[in-house]
């Protein structure tokens, strides 16, 4: 049982946004995952993940993995599907600020990675909040079964905390789950809204970029919606899953 404070809830923090990505349909399967790092688990640089092979919708706190960055497992009875250790553990080593990470392949933020020159485009109130925040990944290398890919993958993060990967999904890194999990269910509304207009074969209503440029700052500066959105779906799992968050 995990006895330090700070770990329980991240535990449950992280146990939330995948029962939440599950019931809001921005799941696949048992695949995708999701990851948070916990740099003071006993003096050991570390992060949780969920499992191999449990879906979602049943995941409790106790079920996540503990692992370091190298692939070495701290904490867990259950085993780390490979792809989620090489893009995520990657990402964690290299990205400090990459705190929480989520990768799905929620179906219209994906359906933009399968377009030649698909990309979020600034036409929405949703995709303003990505404005300058956004990467490309054009080349899609298979499955991530070895750290050259996940060392590629990376490497498109520099100067990103959202990534569009060719042919494959959609990735999101930042400070805190609930941060996270917001800007994952907001990028898939803003391509939702947008595959629907270019579906219609009419032009795009750009934004102008200093308006652009403007709102994405008002949405960094409200990101405490991010928290209410977070403990909002908490209740609603409580309702719907009693007992959710026992570890």
């Amino acid at each position: 049982m995990t006895t330090n404070p700070s770990l329980r809830q991240a535990k449950i923090d992280l146990t939330a946004a995948l029962r939440a990505a599950a019931h809001l349909g921005l799941h696949e399967g048992v695949c995708n995952h999701f990851s948070l790092a916990v740099p003071d688990y006993d003096g050991v640089e570390a992060f949780l993940i969920n499992p191999q092979g449990i879906h979602w919708t049943d995941i409790v706190p106790s079920d996540l993995v503990t692992v370091d960055v190298n692939g070495n497992k701290l904490e867990g009875t259950h085993e780390v599907e490979p792809t989620a250790f090489f893009i995520h553990g990657c990402i964690h080593k290299a990205k400090p600020n990459a705190i929480c990470i989520m990768h799905t392949h929620m179906p219209f933020a994906t359906s933009l990675t399968l377009l030649r020159d698909g990309k979020l485009e600034w036409v929405s109130q949703n995709a303003l909040r990505f404005y300058n925040r956004v990467a490309y990944d054009s080349d899609y290398g298979g499955l991530a079964l070895d750290p050259n890919e996940g060392d590629r993958i990376c490497s498109k993060l520099v100067d990103a905390d959202l990534l569009f990967m060719a042919n494959h999904g959609v990735l999101i890194c930042g400070e805190s789950v609930a941060n996270v999990f917001d800007d994952m269910y907001y990028l898939e509304r803003a391509c939702t809204v947008q595959v629907l207009a270019q579906s219609t074969g009419q032009p795009f209503r750009y934004v102008p970029e200093d308006v652009a440029l403007r709102t994405a700052q008002q949405f960094q500066a409200e990101r405490q919606q991010s928290a209410m959105h977070l403990e909002a779906l908490k209740k609603t799992l409580e309702r719907i899953s009693p007992g959710w968050s026992t570890l």
